[in-house]
């Protein structure tokens, strides 16, 4: 590695060249956030339930993990998402309008045992989905 006096444009070009080695940064460079992910590089949407289903974990946990099918309106590309907590998937009819948010796995990847779902439930028909689930408020009808 080169120290002399005017070996400045010399590790500025070097550190250019290495920085398409690191994944973050060339993800970030070559704009492919944008690209593949369904949401646009947005932290939430809004999308029509399309269907209820229960997938398998993954080994070494068993269990059915309660999902639904959300066809986003601002693309219509269809994305699994999970609903969170106990009984959730029940306050959930096909039809609604539910807004959905990543899970929060790294590098925009699923969390967890659940196999290829990346997404979850915050909101059906504009009311969270915790105050349904508790009983609090009611899902106003369409």
């Amino acid at each position: 590695m080169a120290r002399g006096m005017y070996a400045g444009r010399l590790l500025k070009r070097k550190r250019q060249k290495h920085r398409w080695l690191k994944k973050p940064w060339k993800r970030k460079a070559l704009g492919l956030k944008a690209k593949y992910d369904p949401l646009e590089g947005a932290p939430m949407a809004k999308g029509i339930v399309i269907k209820k289903k229960g997938m398998e974990q993954k080994q070494p946990h068993s269990g059915i993990i309660k999902c639904v099918v959300v066809q986003l309106l601002k693309n219509g590309k269809k994305v699994a998402a999970h609903c969170p907590r106990d009984k959730a998937v029940e306050k959930i009819d096909e039809h609604d309008e539910v807004t959905i948010a990543g899970l929060g796995g790294s590098q925009r990847g699923q969390m967890g045992s659940i196999p290829g779902v990346r997404y979850k439930v915050i909101a059906v028909n504009g009311v969270s989905l915790e105050e349904l689930r508790l009983g609090r408020k009611e899902k106003p009808k369409r």
